[in-house]
């Protein structure tokens, strides 16, 4: 799933679109990420919760509903720790961001959690920075991070290092790169490739792309499709997601040559969204990664038992948010939500599974491997528990 998100947007295509606004360039807060504001952990501690609520767009509205229950639901969860938790819509604007961004720090606001957009978190990082305050955005967008602005949604980086690593123990490491000429696919691709450069056991087969059309694709693959053979490539790695050209690409694939399990299918984003997507000829066989299903399947649990309904699917990142501030406010210590707190190496455990923040604003999340098996999501290499064991 990745959720740097556009303005133009329908709610599923939040769980899956490899968006646009990845690309767009924001200016960034100058302040070093060591530092914060002073806490007493003794005293409920202020978070503000940036949302994109308050937006003519409907999903934007439920996107912040869903993120606020899941913040609060943390925060019932926490053990020892009470958190002051503020809310201010951004309407999913970035001038809104920063002017909410001033009010919540005048309000007593200690770390902001939130926004989503990239640019509302880029605006909301300048806003903070003037007065010594950390802002864990929601965006997976690395542009925005840095200085101030720490993003806790998964990255393309994170992905691509998880399948190369998985695919060259497995003998899979010769890879053929896959992906749409869109400014996305294009940092997408540029991931892996930097994957497999620095991955033991892995090479690079080559690169292709095609038009996102669908006419692009048809003229595309049967080029491709030699190409892939001709490399003599043991896995095809594809950018495009169920909501985009992988159903037609992956099919025409096969049906040029290109066959499972001579050639490994692996994806950049989830290949189980919507659920429908399971019943693709092209996608059986086919590995992509996720996070710990098993935390994220009780966390689903919980709030559809609090809420009586499905969490957005990047609500966990307000609860990942809140477990984070909950757990570094528990050791008690006043500098708990400064940069280097925020960044420990051991990282934390949220409902997505182990986290950490990286000293540059982005960070490293403990993903599975699964396998579309018969129509079904089968997990083949799980997700790692801490940041010592396999997986990273």
């Amino acid at each position: 799933m990745f959720a740097v998100l556009d303005r133009a947007r329908k709610l599923s295509a939040l769980t899956v679109a490899l968006v646009a606004t990845l690309i767009l360039s924001a200016c960034g807060a100058t302040m070093s990420n060591s530092g914060g504001p002073r806490i007493d952990t003794s005293q409920p501690v202020p978070v503000a919760l940036l949302v994109p609520g308050g937006s003519a767009n409907a999903t934007d509205n439920a996107l912040a509903s869903s993120l606020e229950n899941a913040a609060r639901l943390a925060m019932s969860e926490l053990d020892g720790v009470t958190i002051d938790l503020r809310v201010y819509n951004t309407a999913g604007n970035a001038g809104t961001a920063s002017s909410q961004a001033q009010a919540a720090i005048a309000d007593g606001a200690k770390v902001i959690l939130g926004p989503v957009y990239a640019e509302n978190a880029a605006a909301a990082g300048v806003a903070a920075a003037a007065r010594g305050v950390n802002v864990l955005a929601f965006s997976n967008n690395p542009s925005v991070a840095g200085g101030n602005v720490f993003i806790l949604g998964n990255t393309f980086e994170n992905t691509a290092k998880r399948m190369v690593s998985y695919a060259a123990r497995q003998n899979r490491g010769n890879i053929m790169v896959v992906y749409g000429k869109s400014p996305a696919e294009n940092l997408a691709r540029d991931a892996i490739l930097q994957a497999i450069a620095s991955t033991p056991g892995a090479s690079q087969a080559g690169t292709a792309g095609f038009e996102l059309s669908q006419n692009g694709v048809v003229q595309a693959i049967p080029a491709i499709s030699s190409q892939v053979k001709s490399s003599g490539a043991t896995s095809v790695f594809l950018t495009s997601g169920t909501d985009g050209a992988l159903p037609f690409a992956s099919s025409l694939l096969r049906e040029n040559g290109v066959n499972p399990p001579a050639v490994q299918f692996m994806g950049m984003q989830r290949w189980d969204i919507p659920a429908t997507a399971l019943t693709l000829s092209g996608v059986q066989g086919g590995w992509f990664a996720l996070p710990d299903p098993d935390l994220s399947g009780r966390f689903t649990q919980r709030y559809q038992a609090a809420y009586g309904a499905q969490p957005h699917p990047i609500a966990g990142l307000a609860y990942d948010g809140i477990a984070a501030i909950g757990a570094l406010v528990k050791a008690g210590k006043a500098d708990a939500l400064s940069g280097s707190a925020l960044t420990q190496s051991q990282g934390f455990v949220g409902v997505n599974g182990v986290f950490r923040l990286r000293g540059d604003g982005t960070n490293e999340r403990g993903l599975a491997i699964a396998q579309i098996q018969n129509q079904q999501v089968v997990v083949i290499d799980p997700a790692p528990k801490s940041f010592s064991g396999a997986g990273f």
